[in-house]
């Protein structure tokens, strides 16, 4: 084996560790933001529910 592989293989572990951190942090904040939207959206309905019932 030669001696290159010594650097090459680390080089492209941490390139792999970089990348999969910066992909999966993306997709953290893309879920945290969609369940913020969802929560946001129950609320509304029932907002609008308990004032159709209260007008009703």
């Amino acid at each position: 084996m030669p001696a290159g592989h010594f650097v090459y293989i680390p080089a492209i572990l941490l390139f792999g560790l970089v990348v999969g951190w910066i992909l999966g942090s993306r997709a953290a904040a893309d879920a945290y933001h969609a369940e913020l939207r969802r929560r946001e959206e129950r609320t509304a309905r029932k907002q609008a529910r308990s004032e159709a019932e209260k007008t009703g």
